[in-house]
This record gives structure tokens, sequence and C-alpha cells, in this order.
């Protein structure tokens, strides 16, 4: 009696044990692959919930459901034109196949280390494959708030064709083809940095500011030549000005002139007549006092009582 139940309670335990051993829960960011012996039974699980396998015999491998990460390692590549850039990357994968992830990849690592091989090396073929501007810009310039400085940056640039935006979408594809039977796919691949090297770096970085100093030399020019003609423009009114205010006041100064002539005439009319009047009165009391009937005086003609005497004839 005692045997029979120490016999139910080991079984009892080996059945628990191989309950827990047996059961798995999936939840709502995973999936996953049984596996027997190392080889998968059945289809991918992907829905959530409690599922079994056989215990001791069969495995379940879990994976990640939702978006991950892979991050690239800056690598120096040569652009079309012969010039190295630094670039480094970033892109988004989603397992999309548990199944055949499984079986061609195993494993996240081995995913990440696939990815490491094929979006490397589609950014060096793209890379290379154009100019640095289509690398480093995304599009052309487009004048917006001052035409005349914005059309001259615009200008000064070199037309792109293809841009950056471009080339990560032309890359994102052609990864995509290369995972179509990884059982996973790339979401988006971004350029997380694109700089210069430093020999390049340096020439950019001459062009830009001979570039800028070629249009601040044309401004600096057209703002004095505006000024000159500001300049002339101001001398010309100011002789204009000047030239019509002296003709006014030598008006003015000759209406004035000629009035005080006329004033001058007037007076001098007066003058003369009070002049002659009083010489005449003078003259009579000269005679008056000095002759009487008796007296005899010798005049000359120039003399002014000689010249009375002489009217009075």
């Amino acid at each position: 009696m005692k045997t029979q139940k120490i016999l139910i309670i080991v079984l009892a335990a080996l059945l628990v044990i191989a309950t827990f051993q047996s059961a798995f829960i999936v939840n709502e960011s995973e999936q996953v692959v049984v596996t027997q012996f190392g080889k998968p039974v059945g289809e991918a699980i992907t829905s959530p919930g409690m599922y079994f396998k056989i215990p001791m015999i069969q495995q379940a491998n879990f994976f990640e459901k939702r978006y991950m990460e892979w991050d690239g390692d800056p690598n120096q590549v040569p652009t079309k034109d012969k010039k190295y850039v630094f670039v480094d990357t970033y892109a988004r994968w989603q397992i999309t196949d548990p199944l055949q992830f499984f079986k061609r990849l195993t494993n996240e690592r081995g995913a990440q280390s696939r990815l490491d091989d094929i979006l490397d090396g589609e950014t060096r073929n793209f890379v290379a494959n154009n100019n640095i501007e289509e690398v480093v810009r995304t599009s052309n310039r487009t004048p917006i708030a001052d035409d005349s400085i914005s059309t001259e940056l615009g200008d000064s640039l070199m037309k792109i064709f293809v841009g950056r935006e471009e080339i990560q979408k032309q890359i994102l594809e052609s990864a995509n083809r290369e995972t179509g039977d990884l059982g996973i796919k790339v979401l988006d691949f971004r350029f997380k940095r694109i700089n210069y090297e430093d020999n390049v770096q340096t020439q950019v970085f001459e062009r830009m500011k001979s570039e800028r100093y070629r249009i601040a030399e044309k401004f600096k020019s057209e703002g004095q030549g505006e000024a000159s003609r500001i300049n002339g423009e101001k001398e010309r009114e100011l002789n204009v000005i000047q030239s019509e205010a002296f003709r006014e006041a030598q008006e003015i100064k000759g209406k004035a002139d000629a009035k005080a002539a006329n004033i001058y005439a007037k007076a001098y009319d007066k003058s003369a007549q009070s002049r002659e009047l009083y010489a005449f009165l003078k003259s009579m009391e000269t005679f008056e006092k000095t002759f009487d009937s008796n007296t005899s005086v010798i005049l000359s003609t120039k003399s002014e009582l000689y010249r009375y005497l002489n009217n009075l004839k």
C-alpha cells in the first residue's frame, strides 16, 4: 500500500514536470518555431496563447515579432567622382517568415551578421555609383526669401538628379531583394551621418568660402554702384536747387535794386529842389546883408550870385 502511494506521487510529479516542460506561452511580441532534434516541426506559431510540445524531444525557438534595429559601422566609401566620405547608416527590420528565418539564419545574431553584409555592400555600391553631390544633398536649392541672394547660391551649386533620399530608397529596395528568401524584411534604411574625408572636407570648405566671397563681392560692387548713382542724383538735384535758388535770389535782388533806385531817384529829385530853394534863399540873404544902393561889386560869371542876378534879367 505504501509502495503504491509512493509510485502515485512519483508519477504525479513526473506528470507535472512533463506538463511544465511541454507547455509554453507565446505573447504578443513573440513568434515560435518548434524543432525536433534540430529540425522544424509544423508551421511557425505567430498568434499569442498557450501551446504544447513533446518534452525532452521538441524545443520551442522564440523570435521577435516587433521591429528590430540594425546599426551599421561607419565606413570610408569612395564616390563616383573619386571623393571619399565616411558613411554611417542604420535600418529597421522585421522577421516576416519565422520558419524560413530559422532555416536560413537560425537566430537573430545570424540575421544581424547577414544584414551587415547586405546593407554595407549595397551602401558601397550605390554611393560609388553617384557623385558626392548626389549623396550629401536631397534636392536642388529653390529661391525663397530674397530672389537675388537665393538665386546666386542656388546657381553656384551643381544640379542633382538622384539625391540622398532616392539613393536610400534604392538601397532599401535592393536590400529587400537580397533578403527575400531569408524570412526577413528591411522596413527602413537611412544615412545616419555622412561626413567628408579630411582632405575633401578642406576642399569643400574652401570652395564654399570662395563662393560666398564671390557673391559678397558682387553684392558689394552692386551696392557701391547704387551708392554712386544715388550720390550723383543727389549732386544733380542739389545743383538744380542751388541754381533755382540763385535765380530767384537774383530776381528778388534785381526787383529790390530797381525799387531802391526809384526811391533814390524820387528822393534825389526832392532833394535837388530843396537844395535849389535853400541856395536861392541864402543868396538873397547874402544880397540883403552885403549890398546897399551905393555898393559896387565885380562878380565872376561862374559865381552863384552872378547866376541868380543874371536870371533876374
